[in-house]
């Protein structure tokens, strides 16, 4: 049977989890918002609240998050990005990610607005829900 991290990233890049997001979740800093944005999903999909805490902008993150077990979080698709590149100091992703609870399908449809701190790295501010269908 093979570990956890050789299977597909849960933010859908193709690659195994190993080679993608675990990178991120161990200490590496994202080169993009969109980046960042797939390793957040990941974290969820993951139960990593330590690694979406610490990913998340200092101005705006909670002094503590907790995770739902009950929720699983199936799929990531990626919108739309503006800016966010390996240039920019901040980026905007629009995602829409899909999640079952108790059964029930879901999806998460969010604008979230990206920008990178004094040290470089890219952190999480906030977002906008959209709703859809």
């Amino acid at each position: 049977m093979p570990d956890a991290d050789s299977e597909n990233c849960p933010c859908g890049s193709g690659r195994t989890y190993r080679e993608c997001c675990r990178t991120l979740h161990d200490g590496t800093l994202a080169v993009t918002a969109e980046a960042l944005m797939r390793s957040r999903f990941s974290a969820f999909a993951r139960g990593r609240a330590d690694y979406l805490l610490r990913s998340w902008h200092p101005d705006t993150a909670p002094a503590r998050l907790d995770l739902d077990d009950e929720i699983i979080w199936r799929r990531l698709q990626i919108v739309d990005t503006e800016a966010g590149g390996v240039a920019d100091d901040t980026g905007i992703v629009e995602f829409r990610a899909q999640y079952q609870h108790h059964g029930k399908r879901h999806i998460l449809h969010e604008r979230s607005r990206f920008c990178r701190i004094q040290d470089g790295s890219w952190r999480y501010v906030d977002g906008d829900f959209i709703d859809g269908p």
